[in-house]
C-alpha cells in the first residue's frame, strides 16, 4: 500500500530564547506556512538534510557579544538560503559581519511600541505603508551596518535602526517583532518573506489539523488506553470531542470537580459534552483536599505548585482504576511558553497540567496551536459557540483568583458570585463575546468603608477585561464609565466588597491572570 509522503517542511525557525518564538510559527501557520522550530544546536544538520527555502531567526534575552550567548553556526549562511533575523536575530547578523556594530541601549532597554519608517521598496516591506506602529523588546541595537547592508527601517527620526538587508546574500534583518498583534502589519512582514522571498508554497490548512489530531495520536497510543482530564474549557473539550470517535473505549474522559469551578459550570460541561458525545465521568470528591492543600500558601507559584501536586494525585487515580498508559492533554503553545518547557523560553508561571510525571506517556495533540486555532477547530467540528466563544478559565480556576490572602471556602463564594455577577452585566450590555478574557479576582487586604452608616472592614474585587489573539500578548478592553458604575454598585451590594477596582493593563508587563 503506497504511503503518503509527510509534508515538506518549508521554513525552519531557530530558537534563540525568545517568548515570541512560537508566535512566529503561529504567524506562518495563520498565512498557510508549515514550520518547524529547532535549537540552535540541531539547526545546521537539518538544513543540510532537508533543505528548507527559508530560515528565521528568533529574537531573545541574551546578548551577541557575551560568553553565553546562543551559539548559531554561521555555516547556516553557506546554503544561499534566505533568513530573516528578528530582534536577536538581527544583531547576530550584524555583529558576525562587523563585531564592532552592536551596542547596549544608551537608555535602557526599548520596551513598548515604536513607529517605524519604512523603505517598502524593500523586498520585506512590499506593500505596508512608509510608516506603521511596531512592538519593540530590546536591550541592544545596531549602530552601523556591516559592508553591503543597506538600512530600511529605521525610528526616532532616523536616529535607530530598526531594519537591514544584503540582497545578494539574502539576509533580511528587523529590530521590532512582526509576528506579534501590537506590530500593525498584518503579517505582510512575514508574507513577504515566506511567499515572496522564499518562493514558499501555501500547505497548512485548518481543515487538515483534525485529521491529523486523531491519526497522530493513534499512532503515538498504539495498543494502550488513555485518560483525558475536561476542564469544560475550549481546549480540553475541543480535543476530547475530536478524540473521542476515533478512539472510543480507549480513552476515557473525566472531570475533576477542584472546588475552584465558576458558579453552575458543572452543569454547563455536562450539557456541552452530551451534546458532542462524549462520555463524561464528574469526579467530586477531592475539593476539599484542594482547599487544604492550596490554603497552605498565599505565594502565586506555590498556590499553582500545590493545586498540581494534587492534581497529579487524583489523575494517577484515575489513571490506574482504567488501565491507562497514556495521558492526553490540551495543552498550547501558550502554556509551554510561560512553563518554559518549550526552546529556551523562561519560566513565567507553573502550569498544572505541563510536565506532570505521573509515569503516564503525555500525549499533547494541541501544544502547536493557540487559542484562536482551536477555537476555529471547534467551529470546523460543529462544536458551535457554546463551546468555541468561551472565556479561558485557568486550571486551578478562582483558586488564583483571591490574592494575598489564603483561600476558604468563604472567599472562593465571594469571587464566584462576583465572577457571575460580572458576566451577566457583561452580557447584558452585549460585551462579553467582544472580550478574549474577563477575570474577577478577590484581594485579600481588607480596607475601611461605610454601609449602613457604620464603619466597615471589607475586601475589593478587581475586575479586568483584556482583549487578544493569542494570549501571548493582551491589551486592555477598557469599559465604558456607565458599565463601570453599574459592575461597582452591583458588587458592592455583597457585605464583604467594600471597593471595586479595574485593571486593563497589557501583557507585557502583566500576565492575563494575577496569578
Amino acid at each position: 500500500m503506497k504511503q503518503n509522503k509527510p509534508k515538506k517542511i518549508q521554513i525552519m525557525i531557530i530558537d534563540l530564547g525568545s517568548q515570541y518564538t512560537q508566535i512566529i510559527r503561529r504567524s506562518l501557520h495563520y498565512l498557510g506556512f508549515h514550520s518547524i522550530i529547532l535549537s540552535p544546536a540541531k539547526s545546521l544538520k537539518w538544513i543540510e538534510e532537508n533543505k528548507p527555502k527559508g530560515i528565521i531567526l528568533s529574537g531573545g534575552s541574551a546578548s551577541v557579544y557575551d560568553a553565553d550567548a546562543p551559539i548559531i553556526p554561521k555555516a547556516i549562511m553557506n546554503f544561499g538560503i534566505p533568513i530573516l533575523g528578528v530582534c536577536y536575530g538581527m544583531q547576530w547578523l550584524t555583529y558576525i559581519n562587523d563585531n564592532n556594530s552592536v551596542h547596549k541601549v544608551r537608555d535602557g532597554k526599548s520596551y513598548g511600541p515604536v513607529e517605524i519608517s519604512l523603505n517598502n521598496k524593500s523586498p520585506l516591506f512590499k506593500g505596508l505603508r512608509v510608516k506603521i506602529n511596531a512592538w519593540s523588546s530590546h536591550g541592544d541595537s545596531v549602530k552601523r551596518v556591516p559592508i553591503g547592508f543597506r538600512v530600511t527601517a529605521t525610528s526616532k527620526e532616523g536616529k535607530v535602526i530598526e531594519a537591514i538587508e544584503c540582497l545578494s546574500k539574502k539576509l533580511y534583518a528587523v529590530q521590532f517583532h512582526p509576528e506579534v498583534e501590537q506590530t500593525e502589519d498584518e503579517n505582510i512582514i512575514l508574507n513577504n518573506f515566506a511567499e515572496k522571498i522564499c518562493n514558499c508554497k501555501k500547505d497548512f490548512f485548518q481543515k487538515d489539523v483534525i485529521k491529523e489530531i486523531r491519526e497522530n495520536t493513534k499512532k503515538i497510543l498504539g495498543n494502550g488506553t488513555a485518560i483525558i482530564g475536561v476542564s469544560g474549557g475550549v481546549d480540553s473539550t475541543t480535543l476530547a470531542a475530536i478524540l473521542a470517535p476515533a478512539l472510543g473505549d480507549k480513552l476515557k474522559a473525566f472531570l475533576i470537580d477542584t472546588g475552584g469551578m465558576r458558579k453552575d459550570e458543572i452543569r454547563k460541561i455536562k450539557e456541552m459534552t452530551k451534546n458532542v458525545h462524549i462520555n463524561l465521568e464528574i469526579i467530586d470528591q477531592y475539593k476539599n483536599r484542594f482547599i487544604q492543600k492550596i490554603s497552605q500558601s498565599i505565594d502565586a507559584e506555590k498556590k499553582r505548585k500545590h493545586f498540581r501536586t494534587v492534581y497529579g494525585e487524583i489523575f494517577k487515580k484515575v489513571a490506574k482504576s482504567y488501565g491507562a498508559t497514556h495521558m492526553i492533554q490540551g495543552t498550547l503553545a501558550t502554556d509551554l511558553i510561560e512553563s518554559g518547557s518549550t526552546g529556551k523560553s523562561v519560566l513565567i508561571k507553573t502550569h498544572h497540567n505541563v510536565d506532570l510525571d505521573l509515569g503516564l506517556k503525555e500525549i499533547m495533540p494541541l501544544s502547536d496551536l493557540f487559542k484562536f486555532e482551536v477555537r476555529h477547530l471547534a467551529r470546523l467540528f460543529g462544536l458551535g459557540e457554546l463551546v468555541a466563544s468561551r472565556q479561558p478559565f485557568p486550571g486551578p480556576g478562582l483558586y488564583l483568583r483571591i490574592i494575598g490572602v489564603p483561600v476558604s471556602n468563604e472567599l472562593l463564594e465571594i469571587v464566584r458570585e462576583a465572577d457571575d455577577e460580572v458576566k451577566k452585566i457583561l452580557k447584558k450590555h452585549k460585551l462579553y463575546n467582544k472580550i478574549s478574557q474577563t477575570i474577577v479576582a478577590l484581594l485579600g487586604v481588607n480596607t475601611v468603608g461605610v454601609k449602613g452608616d457604620g464603619r466597615v472592614y471589607g475586601y475589593s474585587i478587581v475586575v479586568r477585561t483584556v482583549e487578544t489573539v493569542d494570549f501571548m500578548t493582551v491589551k486592555g478592553f477598557y469599559l465604558s464609565p456607565e458599565v463601570c458604575e453599574e459592575i461597582t454598585s452591583t458588587l458592592v451590594k455583597h457585605p464583604k466588597i467594600v471597593r471595586v477596582f479595574y485593571d486593563f493593563t497589557p501583557k507585557p508587563p502583566a500576565t492575563t491572570e494575577f496569578e
